[in-house]
């Protein structure tokens, strides 16, 4: 990910209309803003989210609320709770997150 030529700007996810995305079981909610070829984005996963697929875009991931469970392909998994984050390049560790009880995100690709 590379910063480049974004000028200052102030986003209010208030205003940013959601998007519905159905995992294998659940569902993600998203706010989506971009700012250059950079995505900054709000999900909530619902309680019992399971993702359809396996991942393998970079992301900045921070945990704002809820616990979030992020699986490796190698079978390696890794639970987040509020405070916490992880990174990961492009290409580098496919993975697919699910959560039991809910979770709300803030994601930089």
């Amino acid at each position: 990910m590379k910063l480049d030529n974004i000028p200052f700007h102030v986003t209010d996810w208030s205003q940013v209309i959601p998007e519905q995305h159905p995992g294998e079981s659940g569902y993600a909610t998203w706010k989506v803003a971009f700012a250059g070829d950079v995505r900054v984005r709000i999900v909530e996963y619902s309680p019992g989210y399971l993702a359809d697929h396996w991942c393998s875009k970079g992301h900045v991931l921070f945990c704002l609320e809820g616990e979030l469970r992020t699986e490796l392909e190698d079978g390696r998994t890794f639970d987040l709770k509020p405070g916490m984050s992880y990174q990961v390049a492009d290409h580098a560790e496919a993975h697919r997150s699910s959560t039991a009880t809910g979770a709300t995100l803030f994601i930089v690709d």
